[in-house]
């Protein structure tokens, strides 16, 4: 039995698709993962809206970690908007001393981009 051309093509993708570079296997970044949860709690720094006193929002630096049009339809005032997965390449731009506030539509987005700067070494970061 003859495979259809295109049939045959994604078995043979599909064939030489292989794991994550070895870097998921790097001993220092699977022990980093491994330190983070054994530390984060149930929450994982999950903060509600009105935990946060009207005046302290001030103090947070605040990262929309949505795309960027949804950004421009409406953000929370005085946010910057780094999408979710250019967290960390863009990293150089979020303070390490003051509270970083990360957020999404859902949380999901956000509690991504925490997890990566928290063990990339950011203690200072919460999740809307």
């Amino acid at each position: 039995m003859r495979l259809p051309l295109i049939t045959a093509t994604l078995l043979a993708i599909a064939l030489q698709v292989r794991p994550f570079p070895a870097v998921a296997e790097e001993k220092a970044v699977v022990e980093a993962m491994e330190s983070y949860l054994d530390f984060v709690d149930y929450g994982g720094a999950t903060i509600l809206p009105e935990q946060i006193p009207k005046g302290d929002w001030k103090k947070f630096f605040i990262i929309d970690t949505r795309d960027k049009d949804q950004f421009t339809k409406e953000h929370i005032p005085g946010a910057v908007n780094i999408e979710w997965r250019r967290t960390l390449a863009e990293r150089t731009r979020i303070p390490k001393d003051k509270p970083v506030l990360l957020y999404c539509n859902t949380g999901l987005l956000s509690a991504q981009a925490g997890f990566a700067l928290r063990v990339a070494g950011y203690e200072n970061v919460c999740i809307l």
